[in-house]
Order: structure tokens, then C-alpha cells, then sequence
């Protein structure tokens, strides 16, 4: 007969699988609109409530997905899920708009085969995300006539992935993480001209581009600790991921409205889900935390990616800068020991988020700054409640940009068991 955490197991894998088959959602910025859309630097819930913080640092209570060496070090089997919602106060100095969305965040799982010596994990995520819904209008050379481009996107990468960390020596532990990338992203660009009283002039058009990939990629990880004294550890921590050639398959047409998408309506046919690739650059990162054991934990840590080697799917390179991201955070638990006062028992965390994105536009850097501060409540004596809140702020009204105000939240759940990975004395 299955024990009860075997079919606890048996359904969160069932669960797993069925997400799987949709896409993890989040929403993105309208810079977005650019190259392959907005990166996820930040990790799981844990992670974003820390500034992003995950390279150097991970907890035994919660699945290590930044790094995967940090896979070692889960002692328990956990599984993890969250929900994303975001809102945006866009302006471009004269006038503003508000936009919000978010969905599925991530799913995630650790599995300690050899507890605090070998640990997988599993799960979905998003690596990049686009929505955006713009509006530009301008007067037509040399005639009376106004032109309206209404232009969205959404969609984005997501990954399925399996993760490795062992312990290789005494302190290290090295990890791989192996992803299969799938998604699509659709992008719009509906065209209507108007004289001077407002009444249509020809006819409307439509520019539908469809890009969906499939592939696979891998970052590999490693972490090394220094005990210092008897209760307090230095953490040192890199990833390398590596992307590169991204495969895939585009349909782009310019049609009448509502017809683009179809490829069996008129239109000018530009991609009939033709096969190439998009080029992804490969990212660095690397990490320090001081952890004072039960209490405390304070760190930073720095991700590196050159996007002026990126290039799109008809091989061209676009006008991308490199993005330098840094994270300082810090977590505390008042009382590890109050087994009677939850609040006392929680982990709380704090961080800033600085980032300079890939996005160069009028010769102006697009800077993400932003503010993080979340927590980990126990609602029993294994399995948590977890949430993370970043208000932010990116881009500029100078030089003619947006300026985006924003505010990201995070919600989500683990569970976790103890039991699943040892051996019964009893039986």
C-alpha cells in the first residue's frame, strides 16, 4: 500500500505535468517590445523578496533554483508554487496609462535523494516574458492624413527543467541544471489612417508575427562555504548559462484585420513557419553571503550578459546594450526555536535590486531600481506560506521615453515532508 507522502508525491507530480502543458505566465514591461522580451534574473519567491539573492545562498526548506549546487543542500522534499501579479504606471512625462496581468508564476520541487549530499529538482518557469499594448500616432508626409499603429505582444520562454547539486569535496558542492525551452510569442501591428475628420481613408491592415521555440539549454552552478567560528559560514556561489542558438519556427503575414493569422486568407506571406534560431548570449554570475546559522543571512551578488551579441531570427543584431544586474539582500529569523509563535519562527527578507537592462534607446541606458521585501510563514511545523512584494521604478521621461512605476507580488505555497527520503526504523 502507498504511504500517504507517496501519493502526496504521486499527485504533485500529476500536478506538474498538467501545468506543463501551459505556459508560466508573468506580466513584462513595455520595453519588453524589444528583442526576446523581459529576462527573469530573480528566481523563485525567496529569492525576489532578497533582491534576487540565490547564487551564494540557499535553505534546505526550499527549492535552490538559482543555483543548482545549492540542490545538495536540501535536507527535505519540498514542493513549491506561485502566483505573479504586476502593475504598471507608465508615463512618458505628459500623459500616463495603467496596465496590470500576472498568472502562474513558477512550479518547483526538490527531491533529496542523499539528504545534504546529492538533491535534484524540477520544475516550470519563465525565463522571459513580453506584454506590452502601445499606441502611436503620427501625421502622414506631406498630406492631411493621420496614421494609428496600435501594437501588442505577449507570450515569452518558459522551461521545463531538472536540476543536479552534489557535493564533491568537503564545502563544495557542483550542479548542473538542464532545461527544455518552449513558448511563443505573438506580435501585432494593426495600421488605420485617418483625414481630417476622423473618417477611415483606404483600408486597414494587420502585421501578425508568430516566433515559437523549442530547444534546450543548461547553467551550470557551484558553492563553497568557509565556517567562520563555530556558529557563523561565508558563502561563495557562481552560475554559468549557457543558451546560445535558440531554435524555432516563425509565421509572419500582413493581411486585412482579424486576418493575418490565418495563413489560407489574402496577405503577403513573409514566414510560413519556416525553421531558424535566435542567438541568446550566455550569463555569468557570482556571489558572497555571510550567514549567521538559524538567524540571520546578508549578501550580494552580481549577474553579467552582453545582449550585443544577441541577434533575432533572420540573424540580425539589434541595438541591445550589455545588462549588468546587482542584488543585495538579507533575511533574519527572530526565534527558530518559538515552536508556539509562528510569527517569531518566519523568516523574513529584505533587498535592493539594481539592473541595468539591455534596452539603449536616444542614447539613454533603460535603469531598473527597485525595492524587495517578502517572507516565509510556517502554517505547520514543515510547510510555509511565501510571498515577495518589489516596488520599482525603470526607464526615464527624458529623451522621449517611458518611465515605468511599478509594483510586482508574489504569492505562493511550500510543502514540504521530511519522511519521503528516510529510511523507516519501523515499519
Amino acid at each position: 500500500m502507498l504511504s500517504k507522502i507517496k501519493l502526496q508525491l504521486l499527485g504533485v507530480c500529476c500536478t506538474l505535468f498538467l501545468f506543463s502543458e501551459a505556459q508560466a505566465q508573468s506580466s513584462a514591461s513595455t520595453y519588453s517590445a524589444l528583442g526576446i522580451g523581459e529576462f527573469n534574473y530573480s528566481g523563485l519567491t525567496q529569492n525576489q523578496a532578497m533582491g534576487g539573492l540565490g547564487i551564494s545562498f540557499g535553505t534546505a526548506w526550499n527549492p535552490n533554483y538559482v543555483n543548482p549546487a545549492l540542490q545538495a543542500k536540501n535536507s527535505i522534499f519540498n514542493f513549491q508554487a506561485a502566483l505573479n501579479y504586476k502593475t504598471i504606471d507608465a508615463s512618458n512625462g505628459s500623459q500616463s496609462q495603467n496596465v496590470d496581468g500576472g498568472g502562474l508564476s513558477y512550479i518547483a520541487m526538490s527531491l533529496p535523494f542523499k539528504p545534504g549530499k546529492f538533491g535534484a529538482g524540477m520544475g516550470l518557469n519563465q525565463i522571459t516574458s513580453v506584454n506590452y499594448r502601445l499606441q502611436v500616432a503620427s501625421m502622414v508626409d506631406n498630406a492631411d492624413i493621420q496614421s494609428v499603429n496600435n501594437i501588442t505582444g505577449n507570450g515569452g520562454i518558459s522551461e521545463a527543467y531538472l536540476s543536479f547539486g552534489y557535493v564533491v569535496a568537503k564545502n563544495l558542492s557542483l550542479g548542473i541544471h538542464g532545461s527544455y525551452l518552449f513558448g511563443s510569442t505573438i506580435r501585432t501591428n494593426q495600421l488605420s489612417l485617418y483625414d481630417e475628420e476622423g473618417v477611415d481613408v483606404g483600408y486597414p491592415s494587420e502585421y501578425y508575427e508568430r516566433l515559437t521555440v523549442s530547444d534546450v539549454g543548461f547553467k551550470f552552478g557551484a558553492h563553497y562555504f568557509l565556517p567562520v567560528g563555530t556558529e557563523s559560514k561565508l558563502h561563495l556561489g557562481a552560475i554559468y548559462q549557457v543558451l546560445g542558438d535558440v531554435s524555432g519556427k516563425a509565421f509572419a503575414k500582413l493581411a486585412a484585420f482579424g486576418e493575418a493569422s490565418d495563413p489560407d486568407t489574402d496577405g503577403d506571406l513573409v514566414f510560413n513557419d519556416e525553421k531558424g534560431s535566435i542567438y541568446i548570449p550566455n550569463r555569468y554570475g557570482f556571489g558572497v553571503t555571510y550567514e549567521k546559522t538559524n538567524k540571520y543571512a546578508i549578501g550580494l551578488e552580481g549577474q553579467y550578459q552582453d545582449f550585443k551579441d544577441y541577434t533575432n531570427f533572420v540573424g540580425d543584431p539589434l541595438d541591445l546594450k550589455e545588462t549588468l544586474k546587482i542584488g543585495l539582500g538579507m533575511q533574519i529569523v527572530p526565534d527558530y526555536l518559538a515552536v508556539d509563535n509562528q510569527l517569531k519562527r518566519a523568516t523574513y527578507r529584505v533587498g535592493l535590486e539594481f539592473q541595468q537592462t539591455p534596452y539603449y534607446l536616444n542614447q539613454t541606458n533603460i535603469n531598473d531600481l527597485g525595492i524587495n521585501f517578502g517572507a516565509s510563514i510556517p502554517v505547520n511545523q514543515l510547510s510555509l506560506v511565501n510571498f515577495a512584494v518589489k516596488l520599482g521604478q525603470r526607464g526615464t521621461t527624458s529623451a522621449g521615453l517611458i518611465r515605468e512605476n511599478y509594483v510586482n507580488f508574489t504569492l505562493g505555497f511550500s510543502l514540504n515532508d521530511n519522511s519521503w527520503f528516510y529510511k523507516r526504523v519501523f515499519d
